[in-house]
């Protein structure tokens, strides 16, 4: 739907993809610069903790219970009303669809009340322009999108205008974290603690296999490298031992990062030859992580790149990022009818999944 839209944009954004119920209040201007009024998080860690990850009916359940509380406190931390908004913005797939169901719903409910236009976002994307609540990056840019689900290279040329270079051929980067942390015994969410635990250890001590070397394009695979590092953990009976492996782990993990990465921006820039600064940002769960950002800087540097990543507040699932990719889209009169629908898989590159899915269809369905 198109619409006139205002001059400046205060969008309330819902996010319930996966384990956190979060409400945002974003303010846009005219000249494009995004301000964040509030940012509110309620986390389900306490609740999955026990078992080892997120479980979709206790995370949709707990969404209903919160979402509205949350979403009232975003508002009163940014000292606005319902009636000051010009739009809200629910995350509306790729995720758990339980929980999507849980924010859109809401979102609609609140768009209907109070008659606001809707913006159905998709995650990713919501992801893809997290760097610009913290900084001044114009479009286009290089980006990696690397978390507990996703991992992907990406040509961003513009609001949703998303061209996808490489993705993972079987897990990403986040859950490969995780699960090498829940094979270490480490607790829930298993990513920062194998973080914590890889200070001091020494990432020589193990040996661990390189994926897709034979491959010049820009896709990873992380499943060889986790089921090699759960194996080597059942072994890894001492602390030393342990941090070595944590180590040897993360090392290994920011290596491929870098590498592919690496490939991308060379073809990215031979793309974008004469059109001023080349530009790469690292967004995700997985761009908290500061070996990885160390290494991403590295090359980006080497290459040229300017390097931008989200406030470590804006890395991790929020709701500022929705509320951000949502104003974008009302500033440039774009909105969503009340009947978008709760997706569980929603590419940012559609024709590239269409035509080179790297998933195959099975019995649960294609990952991405």
């Amino acid at each position: 739907m198109t619409l006139t839209p205002p001059s400046d944009q205060t969008v309330l954004g819902l996010e319930t993809s996966c384990d956190e119920t979060a409400a945002a209040v974003v303010r846009l201007d005219a000249d494009g610069r995004a301000e964040v009024l509030s940012s509110v998080v309620g986390s389900q860690i306490a609740a999955h903790a026990p078992f080892g990850g997120v479980v979709p009916e206790i995370a949709a359940r707990a969404h209903v219970e919160s979402i509205e509380a949350i979403a009232e406190a975003a508002l009163v931390q940014a000292g606005l009303g319902y009636g000051d908004l010009t739009g809200v913005a629910a995350t509306a797939g790729p995720g758990l669809v339980g929980g999507v169901m849980v924010g859109l719903s809401f979102g609609k409910a609140v768009a209907l009340a109070r008659g606001l236009p809707l913006v159905a976002v998709n995650h990713l994307e919501g992801h893809a322009v997290s760097a610009r609540l913290g900084a001044d990056i114009p479009y286009p840019f290089l980006l990696l999108l690397v978390s507990g689900g996703h991992c992907q290279l990406l040509s961003v040329e513009g609001v949703g205008a998303c061209r996808r270079l490489g993705s993972t051929i079987d897990d990403a980067a986040g859950e490969a974290f995780d699960k090498i942390a829940k094979a270490l015994g480490l607790p829930y969410p298993g990513g920062p603690a194998l973080e914590r635990l890889a200070e001091g250890g020494d990432a020589s001590a193990y040996v661990l296999p390189r994926m897709l070397l034979g491959r010049k394009d820009c896709d990873f695979s992380f499943s060889g490298l986790k089921t090699a590092a759960a194996r080597l953990a059942e072994g890894a009976t001492t602390e030393g031992r342990r941090r070595d492996l944590a180590a040897a782990v993360q090392a290994a993990i920011a290596g491929q990062l870098a590498e592919k990465t690496a490939r991308a921006m060379d073809l990215y820039a031979r793309e974008h030859a004469g059109a001023g600064g080349l530009r790469f940002v690292v967004a995700g769960g997985v761009a908290a992580n500061g070996a990885v950002r160390a290494e991403l800087e590295a090359v980006a540097r080497s290459r040229g790149f300017g390097f931008a990543a989200p406030p470590l507040a804006y890395c991790t699932d929020n709701a500022a990022m929705i509320a951000l990719a949502g104003a974008e889209r009302l500033a440039l009169g774009l909105s969503d009818p009340l009947d978008a629908v709760a997706r569980p898989r929603w590419p940012l590159d559609a024709a590239a999944a269409a035509a080179a899915p790297t998933h195959k269809a099975g019995r649960k369905g294609a990952k991405a």
